[in-house]
């Protein structure tokens, strides 16, 4: 030895080989990580990639219910909370919905058959709606739908109430007209 003490930081330091295994497993477990998320990967980003174009290529299930045309046009509103329904609703021939009115809006179809409409907001007091029309019933006025004739009416309907509201309602002194 030449009598030369060496610095602190030019003295070679014994790491144990495990230290030095485990240093180097850590160094590409972050590299492998950083390349990643730098490529976009799903697994690095926590996104999900899109499906191929292939997997997704003929779209989703869909199933019409029902069309139909009504000539003019329609405002829903609803104070608060409101509630979708959607049901089918079949008459048989002689039968009625009863009297009634409703506290939010129903928009429906004739699917089949006709139905006879009673209310006071009709000129003669009664509307048909035959296959294919639109039913717009608005909120609070009195009225009734009848099958009057001799087959099965159908009717694909849909309210839009305040939450926790009947969709219908009997008692007619709670209706507003």
């Amino acid at each position: 030895m030449n009598g030369h003490t060496p610095s602190p930081s030019a003295t070679p330091t014994k790491t144990p080989t495990r230290t030095v295994i485990a240093l180097i497993a850590v160094s590409v477990a972050v590299a492998t990580g950083l390349s990643a998320c730098a490529a976009g990967s799903p697994e690095a980003t926590g996104i999900a990639s899109p499906p191929s174009p292939s997997a997704s290529a003929t779209g989703p299930d869909v199933v019409d219910l029902a069309h139909g045309v009504r000539g003019d046009s329609v405002e829903i509103r609803v104070d608060g909370p409101l509630a979708v329904d959607q049901r089918v609703i079949t008459l048989h021939p002689g039968q009625s919905t009863g009297v009634h009115c409703h506290y939010g809006r129903l928009l429906g179809v004739v699917e089949q058959g006709e139905l006879t409409h009673y209310a006071d907001i009709y000129p003669d007091g009664v509307h048909v709606y035959r296959t294919g029309d639109a039913i717009d019933e608005g909120s609070g006025y009195v009225h009734e739908g009848r099958n009057e004739g001799d087959v099965d009416t159908v009717l694909s309907v849909t309210y839009v109430t305040p939450e926790g509201a009947p969709l219908a309602e009997t008692d007619l002194e709670k209706c507003d007209a």
